[in-house]
């Protein structure tokens, strides 16, 4: 099965404007975009046949292909980035069997988390589309605590069944634990990572359906695809004691910054 990925990425961002080129520093004072962060993160990825950056800004092409990326223009009127994956997928000819939206928020996301997704999403036939998740540590869900605590929309949290098809995704920290956790201590809670597989025809169907009352709500994508009675896998990955966070407010990018260099992440 031949691999896409796109990274999708909009400038004019509700909450946190042009942050695909907001810059960080990583452990030795090397200072890249968001995303060229994510796309050297993408070209990680073992097995992808392609990897593009699909945006609708000519600041962000032009920073992309300074950086060497492939660029894939696609309309204004995406309403996110499945949408904007489905538009690349399409003006790129299609002849991929799975494609990958890495979110252009998540600089930090491990190669082996696309891959064990990849993996994922081969090893059943009847599922169309795929996320990772991740177990929280205490450290990580009382750093979500903390975001709604102070009003800010921090992470996403994911419940699931036994079949690891998705319940519910929420921007709000569930299911309910009633306490907090020490920073190794391991939680109930799993961060959903945004990274989605999909099969073409998932991604061909997506742009069809009008955003439903929860997708509205929350400001997730993926809650269409449940809107719409679709299963979404959850495939549980390791962090494999690496940190992981994404920027979602200003005030996560010295988050960021601090974990790169304790990980060494140049």
């Amino acid at each position: 099965m031949t691999v896409l990925i796109v990274i999708p990425a909009r400038y004019a961002s509700t909450r946190y404007p042009g942050k695909p080129l907001v810059e960080l520093k990583g452990a030795r004072g090397a200072s890249r975009s968001l995303v060229e962060r994510t796309w050297r993160a993408a070209m990680e990825v073992k097995g992808a046949a392609r990897v593009v950056v699909a945006t609708d800004d000519d600041r962000i092409r032009l920073a992309a292909e300074g950086f060497g990326a492939e660029v894939v223009m696609t309309s204004e009127t995406c309403q996110n980035g499945t949408e904007r994956c489905a538009e690349a997928f399409d003006k790129l000819g299609g002849g991929f069997d799975i494609v990958v939206n890495l979110q252009g928020d998540a600089p930090l996301t491990p190669p082996w988390f696309v891959e064990e997704l990849v993996a994922g999403l081969r090893a059943d036939p009847v599922a169309e589309v795929a996320t990772p998740v991740l177990r929280c540590d205490g450290r990580a869900l009382n750093g979500f605590l903390d975001d709604r605590r102070a009003g800010r929309v921090g992470g996403t949290t994911a419940v699931f069944g036994r079949d690891h098809k998705a319940l519910y995704f929420s921007k709000e920290v569930i299911p309910y634990t009633g306490r907090r956790y020490t920073d190794d201590e391991e939680t109930p809670v799993f961060h959903h990572v945004g990274v989605y597989a999909y099969r073409p025809s998932a991604l061909a169907a997506y742009p069809r359906w009008e955003a439903g009352p929860l997708e509205r709500l929350e400001g997730l994508e993926q809650l269409r695809f449940l809107e719409n009675e679709r299963p979404v896998l959850c495939v549980q990955v390791d962090a494999k004691g690496r940190q992981f966070w994404e920027l979602n407010n200003p005030e996560d990018v010295p988050k960021l910054e601090a974990m790169m260099k304790e990980m060494g992440v140049e």
